[in-house]
């Protein structure tokens, strides 16, 4: 593989044998081999333990597991969508095909346009800018589609300034690309992949980190269809098509289903419906000083965030992070719990248990030693006083010997000295 990938185009899943994730994805990789197979792609598809071939795996830069890649020549593309057949078969068909894809027609315009909700166009001839067009296709072509076409194709609704152009057609209109108003190409690029109106959830979430933007979302029920669900959501549309040309280069807008997500990320329990706005570069958010009744209160409270009068909560700072590292392993205990109380018993209570016996057991060594040292010292002393008294009677045994003996001795004497007389 590693002496003849060159020849071919490949799709490999770097896997560990081990990994959850990666056998989770196992029965869905079987199924975009079959399905590239059938569609008769040119992309063989593999997988590859990178366990067993770490050398090829960090050639690849491979740091986690399961990591997606499509290896066409030198290059190596990262797959970063959801884990579904569908996704993952677009993505492949998208990087092996060309960097920038014809139109030649009306007909095709129209038909690539349907099946598109985000499409980038280049008109015009040869030029340094369509030098720049191919250069940053080759690195976002992972998350998008670069086509070119004649002025003649586009739809007679489109009127260009200038030739060259780039051209960005979404929510049912399109917008020119203007270096001295939207900087860097690249940069403009990775900003109008998004639709202006999202349904966010954690993927798309990651993904617009990319973009620099801030992210306003109103979390609420889509099953709920109560006046106050429906009339949040509709403000936030509202906003994202009136109000573009004042927010589009800062912030993205759209809703999110549910407030699971966002109360993880942001650490709290909002209640629902709600708006939040996030900075998903540092970790901050935004959450309205008053209710929101209508639109003019969202653009006023935007432009108090773009001001900075706004005040911001959360961040990325240090008392931040232990909050977060506490958070988590809150967070774990309780899933493992309410997922499997045996297994959270197990898993905690063993090395609990554990813990409070060797504790219990150092303090009633500490406790018994003294003890001992205690009753020991009461021995000595009482062997000491055994062993006084006991001299004490020896002593008064030899006083009462020497005393018979001294009285034996005068009586001798006497009788002695009885004789001589």
């Amino acid at each position: 593989f590693k002496e003849n990938r060159k020849d071919d185009i490949w799709l490999v899943d770097f896997y560990a044998p081990w990994c959850g994730h990666c056998k989770k994805l196992e029965p869905v990789w079987n199924e975009v081999g079959i399905e590239m197979r059938n569609m008769g792609s040119p992309v063989k598809v593999g997988k590859m333990d990178a366990t067993s071939f770490s050398s090829i795996a960090s050639e690849f830069g491979v740091r986690g597991y399961p990591t997606i890649k499509l290896l066409k020549g030198d290059l190596a593309y990262n797959y970063r969508g959801p884990r579904t057949k569908d996704d993952i078969v677009e993505f492949a068909n998208r990087v092996a095909g060309p960097l920038i894809r014809p139109l030649p027609s009306q007909h095709m315009f129209e038909h690539v346009q349907k099946r598109h909700r985000v499409l980038f166009v280049y008109v015009g001839g040869e030029s340094p800018l369509k030098e720049k067009y191919i250069e940053v296709a080759s690195e976002l072509i992972v998350y998008t589609y670069f086509f070119s076409a004649s002025e003649d194709v586009l739809p007679e609704y489109v009127t260009l300034p200038e030739l060259p152009a780039v051209l960005v057609f979404k929510d049912g209109t399109y917008f020119v690309y203007d270096e001295y108003e939207d900087g860097d190409l690249s940069s403009w690029i990775n900003r109008e992949r998004f639709q202006g109106y999202l349904t966010v959830d954690g993927f798309t979430l990651y993904e617009l980190g990319d973009t620099g933007k801030l992210v306003a979302i109103a979390v609420i029920d889509d099953k709920n269809s109560s006046v106050e669900h429906t009339r949040l959501k509709s403000i936030i549309q509202e906003v994202a098509r009136e109000y573009r040309d004042h927010f589009h280069r800062d912030f993205q807008f759209g809703h999110m289903d549910g407030n699971d997500y966002i109360n993880s990320l942001l650490m709290d329990d909002l209640t629902i419906p709600t708006i939040v706005v996030l900075n998903t570069s540092n970790q901050q958010y935004f959450l309205p000083d008053r209710h929101i009744e209508n639109t003019e209160d969202m653009v006023q409270f935007i432009n108090n965030i773009l001001d900075g009068t706004a005040e911001a909560q959360g961040g990325d700072g240090l008392l931040q992070r232990i909050k977060r590292i506490i958070y988590d392993a809150k967070s774990t205990v309780v899933s493992v719990f309410k997922s499997s109380p045996l297994l959270g018993c197990f898993l905690f209570g063993l090395p609990l248990g554990v813990i409070s016996i060797m504790c219990y057991g150092i303090c009633t060594a500490d406790t018994d030693g003294g003890v001992d040292e205690h009753e020991a010292a009461k021995k000595e002393n009482g062997d000491q006083e055994l062993t006084d008294e006991g001299s004490e009677e020896e002593q008064e045994e030899k006083n009462g010997r020497y005393t018979e003996l001294s009285d034996g001795e005068l009586k001798q004497k006497d009788i002695m000295e009885k004789k001589k007389d």
